[in-house]
Protein backbone atom coordinates (compact mmCIF):
# COMPACT_ATOMS: atom_id res chain seq x y z
CA UNK A 1 0.00 0.00 0.00
CA UNK A 2 2.15 3.09 -1.22
CA UNK A 3 1.26 6.04 0.85
CA UNK A 4 1.69 8.45 -1.63
CA UNK A 5 -1.28 6.89 -3.80
CA UNK A 6 -3.81 8.13 -0.76
CA UNK A 7 -5.11 11.22 1.15
CA UNK A 8 -5.55 10.93 4.72
CA UNK A 9 -8.62 11.87 7.40
CA UNK A 10 -8.12 11.51 10.89
CA UNK A 11 -11.33 11.56 12.46
CA UNK A 12 -11.63 12.99 16.05
CA UNK A 13 -15.00 11.00 17.22
CA UNK A 14 -17.49 12.65 19.83
CA UNK A 15 -21.76 12.25 20.91
CA UNK A 16 -22.96 15.14 19.04
CA UNK A 17 -20.15 16.03 16.34
CA UNK A 18 -17.13 14.89 14.68
CA UNK A 19 -14.01 16.85 13.75
CA UNK A 20 -12.41 15.58 10.21
CA UNK A 21 -8.67 16.60 9.34
CA UNK A 22 -7.29 16.19 5.65
CA UNK A 23 -3.67 15.54 5.23
CA UNK A 24 -1.70 14.52 2.48
CA UNK A 25 0.94 12.17 2.65
CA UNK A 26 3.72 14.53 3.32
CA UNK A 27 1.76 15.65 6.44
CA UNK A 28 0.67 18.99 5.08
CA UNK A 29 -2.96 19.61 6.15
CA UNK A 30 -5.64 20.38 3.60
CA UNK A 31 -8.83 21.20 5.17
CA UNK A 32 -10.60 20.67 8.16
CA UNK A 33 -14.46 20.35 8.80
CA UNK A 34 -16.46 19.61 11.50
CA UNK A 35 -20.39 17.88 11.14
CA UNK A 36 -22.98 16.59 13.08
CA UNK A 37 -23.25 12.75 14.36
CA UNK A 38 -25.82 12.05 12.14
CA UNK A 39 -26.11 9.63 9.40
CA UNK A 40 -27.96 12.39 7.51
CA UNK A 41 -24.86 14.25 7.40
CA UNK A 42 -22.53 11.75 6.48
CA UNK A 43 -22.22 12.40 2.74
CA UNK A 44 -21.36 15.67 3.47
CA UNK A 45 -18.14 14.68 4.87
CA UNK A 46 -17.58 12.33 1.60
CA UNK A 47 -18.25 15.45 -0.18
CA UNK A 48 -15.79 17.84 1.09
CA UNK A 49 -13.29 14.93 1.19
CA UNK A 50 -13.56 15.02 -2.76
CA UNK A 51 -12.62 18.48 -3.28
CA UNK A 52 -8.52 17.22 -2.58
CA UNK A 53 -8.92 14.37 -4.37
CA UNK A 54 -6.98 14.33 -7.76
CA UNK A 55 -6.55 11.33 -10.30
CA UNK A 56 -4.54 8.11 -9.06
CA UNK A 57 -5.74 9.39 -5.46
CA UNK A 58 -8.22 7.68 -2.63
CA UNK A 59 -8.89 8.36 0.70
CA UNK A 60 -7.80 6.75 4.01
CA UNK A 61 -10.24 7.34 6.78
CA UNK A 62 -9.26 6.81 10.59
CA UNK A 63 -10.98 6.45 13.69
CA UNK A 64 -10.16 5.92 17.56
CA UNK A 65 -13.60 4.29 18.07
CA UNK A 66 -15.57 2.47 16.01
CA UNK A 67 -17.52 0.34 18.57
CA UNK A 68 -19.06 3.87 20.22
CA UNK A 69 -19.72 7.42 18.68
CA UNK A 70 -18.09 6.62 15.60
CA UNK A 71 -19.74 3.38 15.09
CA UNK A 72 -22.34 4.85 12.62
CA UNK A 73 -19.66 6.45 10.72
CA UNK A 74 -17.78 3.94 10.06
CA UNK A 75 -20.75 1.60 9.05
CA UNK A 76 -21.45 4.07 6.69
CA UNK A 77 -17.88 4.48 5.36
CA UNK A 78 -17.34 0.37 4.85
CA UNK A 79 -20.61 0.19 3.03
CA UNK A 80 -19.78 3.39 0.26
CA UNK A 81 -16.65 1.40 -0.14
CA UNK A 82 -13.79 3.15 1.45
CA UNK A 83 -11.02 2.26 3.77
CA UNK A 84 -11.43 2.54 6.67
CA UNK A 85 -8.56 1.93 9.41
CA UNK A 86 -9.11 1.60 13.46
CA UNK A 87 -6.23 3.71 15.18
CA UNK A 88 -6.00 2.64 18.62
CA UNK A 89 -6.03 5.91 20.57
CA UNK A 90 -2.80 4.55 22.41
CA UNK A 91 -1.00 5.32 18.98
CA UNK A 92 -2.76 8.70 18.30
CA UNK A 93 -1.87 9.97 21.92
CA UNK A 94 1.62 8.86 21.47
CA UNK A 95 1.91 11.47 18.41
CA UNK A 96 0.32 13.77 20.46
CA UNK A 97 3.26 13.24 23.02
CA UNK A 98 6.15 13.56 20.37
CA UNK A 99 5.71 17.07 20.10
CA UNK A 100 7.36 19.84 22.48
CA UNK A 101 4.58 21.66 23.03
CA UNK A 102 1.40 19.12 23.67
CA UNK A 103 -2.20 20.39 22.40
CA UNK A 104 -5.20 19.33 23.45
CA UNK A 105 -8.27 20.17 20.72
CA UNK A 106 -10.64 18.30 18.25
CA UNK A 107 -8.51 19.64 15.79
CA UNK A 108 -4.79 18.58 16.37
CA UNK A 109 -6.76 15.44 18.08
CA UNK A 110 -8.15 14.29 14.60
CA UNK A 111 -4.48 15.49 12.65
CA UNK A 112 -2.82 13.11 15.45
CA UNK A 113 -4.87 10.11 14.18
CA UNK A 114 -4.38 11.51 10.50
CA UNK A 115 -0.34 11.53 11.46
CA UNK A 116 -0.82 7.62 12.77
CA UNK A 117 -2.89 6.81 9.44
CA UNK A 118 0.41 7.52 7.70
CA UNK A 119 3.16 5.98 9.64
CA UNK A 120 1.55 3.12 10.19
CA UNK A 121 -0.98 2.17 7.44
CA UNK A 122 0.41 -1.03 6.78
CA UNK A 123 -0.11 -1.92 9.90
CA UNK A 124 -3.08 -1.03 11.48
CA UNK A 125 -6.25 -3.19 11.49
CA UNK A 126 -9.39 -2.51 9.39
CA UNK A 127 -12.23 -0.93 11.07
CA UNK A 128 -14.53 -4.10 10.92
CA UNK A 129 -17.95 -3.37 13.33
CA UNK A 130 -19.89 -6.59 13.89
CA UNK A 131 -23.44 -5.70 15.12
CA UNK A 132 -23.54 -8.90 17.15
CA UNK A 133 -20.54 -8.65 18.95
CA UNK A 134 -20.98 -5.16 19.21
CA UNK A 135 -24.66 -5.69 20.48
CA UNK A 136 -23.27 -8.32 23.22
CA UNK A 137 -20.26 -5.59 24.11
CA UNK A 138 -23.35 -3.23 24.98
CA UNK A 139 -25.60 -5.73 27.37
CA UNK A 140 -22.38 -6.84 28.86
CA UNK A 141 -21.83 -3.13 30.08
CA UNK A 142 -25.36 -2.83 30.74
CA UNK A 143 -24.64 -5.80 33.29
CA UNK A 144 -22.17 -4.41 34.54
CA UNK A 145 -23.27 -0.99 35.70
CA UNK A 146 -26.63 -2.89 37.15
CA UNK A 147 -23.66 -5.32 38.74
CA UNK A 148 -22.13 -2.06 40.01
CA UNK A 149 -24.91 -0.18 41.56
CA UNK A 150 -25.97 -3.07 43.25
CA UNK A 151 -23.10 -3.28 45.43
CA UNK A 152 -23.14 0.28 46.19
CA UNK A 153 -27.02 -0.60 47.40
CA UNK A 154 -25.64 -2.94 49.20
CA UNK A 155 -23.54 -1.18 51.09
CA UNK A 156 -25.78 1.42 52.13
CA UNK A 157 -28.44 -0.85 53.20
CA UNK A 158 -25.49 -2.46 55.56
CA UNK A 159 -24.97 1.45 57.10
CA UNK A 160 -28.65 1.59 57.61
CA UNK A 161 -29.19 -1.24 59.05
CA UNK A 162 -25.85 -0.92 61.41
CA UNK A 163 -27.86 2.00 62.80
CA UNK A 164 -31.13 -0.35 64.01
CA UNK A 165 -29.85 -4.06 64.28
CA UNK A 166 -26.40 -4.18 65.43
CA UNK A 167 -26.44 -8.14 65.31
CA UNK A 168 -28.10 -8.14 61.57
CA UNK A 169 -25.01 -9.85 60.60
CA UNK A 170 -26.10 -12.66 62.62
CA UNK A 171 -29.91 -12.57 61.38
CA UNK A 172 -29.28 -13.79 57.76
CA UNK A 173 -25.92 -15.14 56.18
CA UNK A 174 -26.81 -12.65 52.96
CA UNK A 175 -28.08 -9.65 53.61
CA UNK A 176 -29.47 -8.83 50.11
CA UNK A 177 -30.94 -12.81 50.00
CA UNK A 178 -34.68 -13.50 49.24
CA UNK A 179 -35.56 -13.92 53.16
CA UNK A 180 -33.67 -10.77 54.32
CA UNK A 181 -34.98 -8.32 51.77
CA UNK A 182 -38.64 -9.18 52.84
CA UNK A 183 -37.84 -8.78 56.45
CA UNK A 184 -36.18 -5.74 56.13
CA UNK A 185 -38.87 -4.15 54.30
CA UNK A 186 -41.52 -5.17 57.14
CA UNK A 187 -39.23 -4.69 59.77
CA UNK A 188 -37.17 -1.92 58.79
CA UNK A 189 -36.09 -1.22 62.35
CA UNK A 190 -36.69 -2.79 66.00
CA UNK A 191 -40.11 -0.89 66.42
CA UNK A 192 -41.77 -3.07 64.02
CA UNK A 193 -41.17 -6.22 65.88
CA UNK A 194 -42.50 -4.89 68.90
CA UNK A 195 -45.56 -7.11 70.04
CA UNK A 196 -44.17 -10.02 67.74
CA UNK A 197 -44.65 -13.50 68.85
CA UNK A 198 -42.48 -16.50 67.82
CA UNK A 199 -45.42 -18.33 66.13
CA UNK A 200 -45.67 -15.01 63.95
CA UNK A 201 -42.61 -14.44 62.88
CA UNK A 202 -41.89 -17.98 62.35
CA UNK A 203 -44.91 -17.61 59.96
CA UNK A 204 -43.69 -14.54 57.84
CA UNK A 205 -40.24 -16.41 57.67
CA UNK A 206 -41.72 -19.29 56.30
CA UNK A 207 -43.54 -18.11 53.39
CA UNK A 208 -40.68 -15.38 52.95
CA UNK A 209 -38.03 -18.15 52.38
CA UNK A 210 -40.51 -20.69 50.80
CA UNK A 211 -40.77 -22.71 54.51
CA UNK A 212 -36.74 -22.50 54.68
CA UNK A 213 -36.20 -21.03 57.78
CA UNK A 214 -37.93 -22.23 60.75
CA UNK A 215 -39.31 -21.77 64.57
CA UNK A 216 -35.42 -21.76 65.48
CA UNK A 217 -34.60 -18.90 62.87
CA UNK A 218 -37.67 -16.68 64.71
CA UNK A 219 -36.47 -17.28 68.38
CA UNK A 220 -32.55 -16.11 67.00
CA UNK A 221 -33.86 -13.06 65.67
CA UNK A 222 -36.08 -11.72 68.47
CA UNK A 223 -33.43 -12.97 70.91
CA UNK A 224 -30.35 -10.53 69.38
CA UNK A 225 -33.01 -7.41 68.94
CA UNK A 226 -33.76 -8.19 72.71
CA UNK A 227 -30.37 -8.40 73.63
CA UNK A 228 -29.37 -4.94 72.02
CA UNK A 229 -32.00 -3.18 74.12
CA UNK A 230 -34.18 -0.41 73.03
CA UNK A 231 -32.73 1.84 69.92
CA UNK A 232 -35.14 4.40 68.79
CA UNK A 233 -34.10 7.85 67.25
CA UNK A 234 -35.37 10.77 65.75
CA UNK A 235 -36.90 10.97 62.32
CA UNK A 236 -37.42 7.14 62.71
CA UNK A 237 -40.22 7.14 59.97
CA UNK A 238 -37.83 8.68 57.02
CA UNK A 239 -35.13 6.16 58.23
CA UNK A 240 -37.44 3.39 58.00
CA UNK A 241 -38.36 4.39 54.31
CA UNK A 242 -34.78 4.59 53.61
CA UNK A 243 -34.23 0.69 54.24
CA UNK A 244 -37.36 -0.02 52.77
CA UNK A 245 -36.35 1.74 49.48
CA UNK A 246 -33.34 0.61 49.43
CA UNK A 247 -34.67 -2.77 48.84
CA UNK A 248 -37.17 -2.19 46.29
CA UNK A 249 -34.24 -0.84 44.78
CA UNK A 250 -31.99 -3.86 44.83
CA UNK A 251 -34.80 -6.07 44.41
CA UNK A 252 -35.59 -4.48 41.10
CA UNK A 253 -31.74 -4.47 40.05
CA UNK A 254 -31.90 -8.34 40.72
CA UNK A 255 -34.62 -8.53 38.56
CA UNK A 256 -32.99 -6.22 35.75
CA UNK A 257 -29.94 -8.64 36.10
CA UNK A 258 -31.90 -11.59 35.50
CA UNK A 259 -33.42 -10.12 32.09
CA UNK A 260 -29.76 -9.51 30.85
CA UNK A 261 -28.69 -12.47 31.64
CA UNK A 262 -31.54 -14.61 29.39
CA UNK A 263 -31.10 -11.57 26.98
CA UNK A 264 -26.94 -12.26 26.47
CA UNK A 265 -27.99 -15.97 27.02
CA UNK A 266 -30.10 -15.83 23.91
CA UNK A 267 -27.91 -13.27 21.80
CA UNK A 268 -24.64 -15.54 22.34
CA UNK A 269 -26.43 -18.90 21.16
CA UNK A 270 -26.83 -17.03 18.00
CA UNK A 271 -22.69 -17.13 17.26
CA UNK A 272 -22.90 -21.17 18.33
CA UNK A 273 -20.06 -20.74 20.48
CA UNK A 274 -20.27 -23.68 23.51
CA UNK A 275 -17.84 -21.95 25.97
CA UNK A 276 -20.13 -22.93 28.50
CA UNK A 277 -18.96 -26.44 28.36
CA UNK A 278 -15.61 -25.53 30.12
CA UNK A 279 -15.60 -25.80 33.64
CA UNK A 280 -15.55 -22.38 35.20
CA UNK A 281 -17.62 -20.55 32.53
CA UNK A 282 -21.48 -19.50 32.57
CA UNK A 283 -23.16 -17.09 30.42
CA UNK A 284 -21.71 -13.94 31.97
CA UNK A 285 -18.11 -15.31 32.02
CA UNK A 286 -19.00 -16.47 27.87
CA UNK A 287 -20.49 -13.36 26.83
CA UNK A 288 -17.32 -11.15 28.30
CA UNK A 289 -14.78 -13.31 26.62
CA UNK A 290 -16.80 -12.56 23.41
CA UNK A 291 -17.51 -8.99 24.47
CA UNK A 292 -13.78 -7.86 24.79
CA UNK A 293 -12.44 -10.67 21.52
CA UNK A 294 -14.77 -9.70 19.25
CA UNK A 295 -14.56 -11.87 16.05
CA UNK A 296 -12.18 -14.02 16.99
CA UNK A 297 -10.76 -14.04 13.10
CA UNK A 298 -9.38 -11.10 13.74
CA UNK A 299 -6.17 -13.04 15.65
CA UNK A 300 -4.22 -15.21 13.23
CA UNK A 301 -3.48 -17.04 16.12
CA UNK A 302 -3.73 -17.43 19.92
CA UNK A 303 -0.24 -16.17 20.36
CA UNK A 304 -1.60 -12.87 19.49
CA UNK A 305 -4.43 -12.93 21.38
CA UNK A 306 -2.38 -13.66 24.67
CA UNK A 307 -0.32 -10.71 24.05
CA UNK A 308 -3.69 -8.75 23.10
CA UNK A 309 -4.78 -10.03 26.84
CA UNK A 310 -1.53 -8.85 27.93
CA UNK A 311 -0.97 -12.59 28.85
CA UNK A 312 2.44 -12.87 26.90
CA UNK A 313 5.59 -11.46 28.35
CA UNK A 314 7.39 -8.77 25.81
CA UNK A 315 10.94 -8.92 25.47
CA UNK A 316 13.20 -6.33 26.60
CA UNK A 317 16.83 -6.07 25.14
CA UNK A 318 19.49 -4.36 25.16
CA UNK A 319 23.52 -4.61 24.36
CA UNK A 320 22.86 -7.89 23.24
CA UNK A 321 21.46 -8.77 26.41
CA UNK A 322 17.70 -9.31 26.09
CA UNK A 323 14.95 -10.71 28.66
CA UNK A 324 11.30 -11.78 28.63
CA UNK A 325 9.09 -9.46 30.96
CA UNK A 326 5.68 -9.70 32.44
CA UNK A 327 3.84 -6.59 30.67
CA UNK A 328 0.74 -4.77 31.72
CA UNK A 329 -0.21 -3.55 28.10
CA UNK A 330 -3.09 -4.97 26.65
CA UNK A 331 -6.77 -5.34 27.31
CA UNK A 332 -6.82 -5.72 30.95
CA UNK A 333 -10.26 -6.71 31.24
CA UNK A 334 -9.62 -9.21 29.26
CA UNK A 335 -6.55 -10.42 31.59
CA UNK A 336 -8.74 -9.85 34.33
CA UNK A 337 -11.30 -12.93 32.87
CA UNK A 338 -8.41 -15.48 31.97
CA UNK A 339 -7.01 -14.53 35.55
CA UNK A 340 -10.61 -15.24 37.39
CA UNK A 341 -10.68 -18.42 35.14
CA UNK A 342 -7.56 -19.47 35.66
CA UNK A 343 -8.03 -19.35 39.77
CA UNK A 344 -11.44 -21.20 39.14
CA UNK A 345 -9.85 -24.32 36.98
CA UNK A 346 -7.73 -25.24 39.86
CA UNK A 347 -10.01 -24.59 42.84
CA UNK A 348 -10.90 -27.50 44.95
CA UNK A 349 -14.76 -28.46 46.56
CA UNK A 350 -14.80 -27.50 50.17
CA UNK A 351 -16.54 -30.82 50.89
CA UNK A 352 -15.68 -33.54 48.69
CA UNK A 353 -11.78 -31.99 48.26
CA UNK A 354 -12.19 -32.81 44.53
CA UNK A 355 -10.58 -30.30 42.26
CA UNK A 356 -12.91 -29.06 39.27
CA UNK A 357 -10.59 -29.65 36.73
CA UNK A 358 -8.01 -32.58 37.79
CA UNK A 359 -5.56 -31.63 34.83
CA UNK A 360 -5.16 -28.13 35.56
CA UNK A 361 -4.88 -29.04 39.41
CA UNK A 362 -1.74 -31.19 38.34
CA UNK A 363 -0.31 -28.82 36.66
CA UNK A 364 -0.79 -26.12 38.62
CA UNK A 365 1.02 -28.21 41.36
CA UNK A 366 3.87 -29.53 39.08
CA UNK A 367 4.40 -25.75 38.39
CA UNK A 368 4.79 -25.06 41.72
CA UNK A 369 6.94 -27.92 42.27
CA UNK A 370 9.23 -26.36 39.86
CA UNK A 371 9.96 -24.01 41.72
CA UNK A 372 6.99 -21.24 40.45
CA UNK A 373 5.08 -19.26 42.91
CA UNK A 374 1.79 -18.88 42.76
CA UNK A 375 1.05 -15.83 40.95
CA UNK A 376 3.63 -17.48 38.19
CA UNK A 377 1.77 -20.82 38.04
CA UNK A 378 -1.60 -19.15 37.34
CA UNK A 379 0.17 -17.30 34.25
CA UNK A 380 0.95 -20.44 32.71
CA UNK A 381 -2.53 -21.66 33.11
CA UNK A 382 -4.27 -18.15 31.64
CA UNK A 383 -1.81 -18.98 28.88
CA UNK A 384 -2.96 -22.65 28.62
CA UNK A 385 -6.61 -21.43 28.90
CA UNK A 386 -5.72 -18.35 26.12
CA UNK A 387 -5.18 -21.50 23.75
CA UNK A 388 -7.91 -23.60 24.17
CA UNK A 389 -10.56 -20.84 24.07
CA UNK A 390 -9.26 -19.76 20.93
CA UNK A 391 -9.41 -23.32 19.66
CA UNK A 392 -13.05 -23.46 21.12
CA UNK A 393 -13.97 -19.61 19.20
CA UNK A 394 -12.51 -20.64 16.33
CA UNK A 395 -13.53 -23.93 15.34
CA UNK A 396 -16.63 -23.60 17.86
CA UNK A 397 -15.91 -26.71 19.36
CA UNK A 398 -17.24 -27.72 22.84
CA UNK A 399 -14.50 -28.47 25.86
CA UNK A 400 -13.77 -32.28 26.83
CA UNK A 401 -12.23 -32.74 30.12
CA UNK A 402 -8.86 -34.42 29.25
CA UNK A 403 -8.24 -37.72 31.11
CA UNK A 404 -7.13 -37.42 34.77
CA UNK A 405 -4.05 -38.94 34.03
CA UNK A 406 -3.39 -36.84 30.99
CA UNK A 407 -0.37 -34.14 31.62
CA UNK A 408 -0.60 -30.34 29.92
CA UNK A 409 2.65 -29.58 28.07
CA UNK A 410 4.87 -26.74 29.16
Amino acid sequence: MKRDKHIYIGLDLHKFQHTAVVVDCWFEKLGEMTFQNKPSIFPSLLEYVNRFLTEGLTPVFGLEDVGGYGRDLALYLIEQGYIVKFVNSSLSNSERNNYAMTQKNDSWDAQCVADVLIRKLPYLPDATPSDIHWIIAQLVGRRNALVKAQTALKNQLHMQLNYHYPSYKDFFSVVDGKTALAFWESYPSPSHLEGETVEKLRTFLLEASSNACSTRKAEQVLSLVQAAGEIKREYQTSRDFIIQSIVRDIRFKKQEIKKVDRELKVTIQTLDMQLETMPGIDTVTSSALIAEIGDIHRFANSDKLARYAGIAPIKMGSGGKETMKKTKQGNRKLYDIFYNLSVQQVQVSKGSKIPRNPVFYAYYNRKLSEGKSKSQALLCIMRRLVRIIYGMMKNKTAYIMPDQHETIAS
